[in-house]
């Protein structure tokens, strides 16, 4: 896994080549989110490898002995709703986080992220926190969410995505610099409208078959 204080790129021939699909246009939406969900699981895999833990006393068929545990639950936040895509990989590696949801859409005129809901626990000052989101392409929805998140005492922060795009991640540490970002690839750059190349188009669509990430309520009347 090549990495440096504040981004890791996991690098193994099993993301690879599930990226290789996922990326792919031909790919049908229910291997698009199978994959998705199977690159979570390596992806949390490495995200939560330094999670602190515990001594706990366990009783085994043939003994008693002293066990490990993880310390605190963590907490792990997708952004809906293209986070959620990961989310499934994540508890199958840290079954017991604790979920919460943040809801962001991006505006397609001013890539800005507008918030429309949040489900966090009030104090998470004593907690890891996972944010998860496929795409970290502009940044901005990232960095929201991340200050949403400080906002209740988050200080130990990781932001897990599929891919990334440069501008995305400059935005991120210009905003919290000492975020974990752990992705599965570093991508090309970000055309004009935003997308990530060479990306893999639209997740949210491709995992949901819709073709549009703007909720209905809050969509501007045309």
């Amino acid at each position: 896994m090549a990495h440096n204080d504040t981004l890791y790129v996991v690098d193994h021939p099993a993301v690879a080549d599930r990226l290789a699909r996922i990326r792919d246009r031909d790919t049908p939406t229910p291997v698009f989110r199978k994959m998705l969900e199977e690159v979570g699981a390596f992806l949390a895999y490495e995200a939560t490898r330094d999670l602190p833990l515990r001594a706990e006393r366990v009783t085994t068929p043939l003994t008693q002995m002293t066990a490990q545990r993880i310390a605190t639950r963590p907490v792990v936040a997708p952004i809906l709703r293209a986070g959620l895509g990961l989310l499934p990989g994540f508890l199958a590696v840290i079954d017991d986080a604790v979920v919460a949801h943040l809801g962001f859409y991006r505006d397609p005129q001013t890539l800005q992220p507008v918030p429309y809901y949040a489900n966090v626990p009030d104090d998470l000052s004593e907690r890891h926190v996972f944010v998860l989101d496929p795409m970290l392409a502009t940044g901005n929805s990232g960095a929201a969410a991340l200050e949403a998140l400080t906002t209740r005492g988050a200080r130990q922060l990781t932001f897990v995505s599929l891919i990334a795009a440069p501008e995305g991640i400059r935005r991120i540490h210009q905003a919290h610099p000492d975020v974990r970002v752990v992705t599965g690839a570093l991508d090309e750059r970000l055309n004009d409208h935003g997308y990530i190349v060479p990306g893999l188009g639209d997740a949210g669509d491709r995992m949901f078959g819709s073709t549009s990430s703007v909720p209905v309520s809050v969509r501007p009347r045309q």
